[in-house]
């Protein structure tokens, strides 16, 4: 998901070079927002593996 997050940051910094604002400022708001939710899942699963108390399998 940080993947996605940055791929739409490039992509704002590369139509905000090439002049075209609108892009520019769509691609920056899909890329807070992926962020963002990014942050929130993270905290919900970290949260629930607290409250479990399972660990992941070791190989």
């Amino acid at each position: 998901m940080f993947g996605w997050a940055i791929t739409f940051l490039i992509v704002a910094l590369i139509a905000a070079v090439l002049g075209f604002g609108g892009i520019a400022g769509t691609a920056v708001s899909l890329a807070k927002l992926v962020f963002f939710v990014a942050i929130i899942l993270f905290a919900i699963s970290l949260v629930y593996g607290l409250i479990t108390g399972r660990r992941p399998p070791v190989s």
